[in-house]
């Protein structure tokens, strides 16, 4: 009786100490994956961010050559209304 009673007592005190390895296992596995991301999370801002700055730079080129097309037009209309 007495052996069955300890071997319960071990049994009981492996597995709450099995559950706090496990909780603890828990938490740095959360901690990982906010971690990942969160560097995923910036990677990606960075990325869209320089593809804004570059989509603005182009829409500003050809917004500035259009202007000098326009300009252009607009002088030789000029011209030939002189003419």
């Amino acid at each position: 009786m007495k052996k069955t009673i300890l071997t319960a007592v071990f049994i009981a005190v492996a597995l709450v100490s099995c559950q706090d390895k496990t909780k603890e296992k828990i938490e740095d596995a959360k901690d990982a994956i906010g971690t990942e991301v969160e560097q995923k999370i910036d990677t990606v801002t960075e990325k869209a961010e320089t593809a804004i700055d570059t989509a603005k730079a182009k829409v500003k080129d050809a917004v500035a050559k259009g202007a000098e097309k326009v300009e252009e037009g607009a002088k030789k209309v000029q011209e030939s209304v002189k003419k």
